[in-house]
């Protein structure tokens, strides 16, 4: 069910507001601006209702506020006012306010335009969804991988937190397609695709599809040995799918990872460690395959096998 957020000073109105709504989606309600933004930032809110005549912070402010938030500017909002002139709906609307509702309410207006506005934001919220998803694998795509790993890059320098990044490749991808045809190499895309996804689920990691037969992955907050550990139950799941291969160079389909853990600080590029990974990936290709190579900031290198 998706939900609003009502943000109005006034109670009464707040309410009646809610008891239109409630039922179709689920609705909170603040009284004053200062509730409204930290509400909004916690919320995951499809829609806000937001009265323009408040003391202290208006409608007008906590909306420029909102639009000034990364997270919250994707919100729609809908002002909520008394006032019925032009120049403020013009203010509203170039404020980034998605629609206007003048007191007093009409319960079967006020439905229509939150229906119509909460379907837009399902509808673009679909398309973001599907310009940044793989559409083979389901696994996010190499555009949504460029946004995620520059924010958790950053987000470890912030936080000082270490950051593991590593890549994937399908062993000897080209002749499986050789041998097997395109539509079969597609399905082992997938099968690999879903089972190293389904071993990098917590919130501290992202997995996409880099291109081709390649994936990449980042850990945040783990260790070296740790996360090296880890990759290998990674491997281990794929090898395990026994997805036979052409046998004269491989019983099964296997992957080969390639990893490193880094402390990054102010200044440190994020593209430096993303060529070390792959050289670690380079490296598990020239030891045999089917095995997982890592290093970290030092240089110092973990080979399993």
């Amino acid at each position: 069910m998706d939900k609003i957020l009502i943000i109005d000073d006034s109670p009464v109105q707040a309410n009646f507001l809610s008891s239109i709504l409630t039922g179709d989606y689920e609705v909170a309600v603040v009284n004053t601006a200062e509730e409204g933004l930290e509400q909004a930032k916690v919320g995951d809110y499809s829609l806000i209702l937001l009265d323009v005549i408040m003391p202290g912070t208006d409608g007008f402010q906590l909306l420029k506020m909102l639009q000034e938030e990364v997270v919250l500017r994707r919100i729609p909002v809908i002002l909520i006012t008394s006032l019925n002139d032009i120049q403020n709906e013009e203010k509203g609307l170039t404020l980034g306010a998605v629609d206007y509702i003048t007191k007093p309410f009409h319960p079967a207006i006020v439905r229509a335009r939150v229906n119509t506005h909460i379907k837009l934001f399902q509808y673009w919220n679909q398309v973001e969804r599907d310009a940044t998803v793989d559409q083979l694998t389901g696994v996010p795509n190499r555009r949504r991988y460029e946004d995620v790993s520059r924010k958790r890059w950053q987000d470890a320098i912030r936080l000082g937190s270490p950051i593991s990044i590593c890549m994937f490749d399908i062993d000897k991808f080209k002749v499986y397609n050789d041998t097997f045809g395109h539509p079969a190499g597609d399905k082992v895309i997938k099968a690999v695709a879903e089972t190293a996804a389904s071993k990098l689920r917590r919130g501290t990691d992202f997995f996409a599809r880099y291109g081709g037969e390649e994936f990449v992955g980042l850990i945040l907050g783990g260790g070296a040995e740790s996360d090296f550990a880890h990759l290998q139950k990674v491997r281990q799941a794929v090898e395990a799918l026994q997805i036979p291969h052409n046998p004269e160079v491989s019983e099964w389909v296997t992957i080969s990872i390639g990893g490193i853990t880094v402390h990054p600080k102010v200044g440190t590029a994020y593209d430096t460690y993303l060529k070390m990974a792959d050289a670690m990936l380079y490296d598990a290709k020239r030891f045999g395959r089917n095995r997982v190579v890592w290093s970290n900031e030092k240089m110092e290198q973990w080979k399993e096998k």
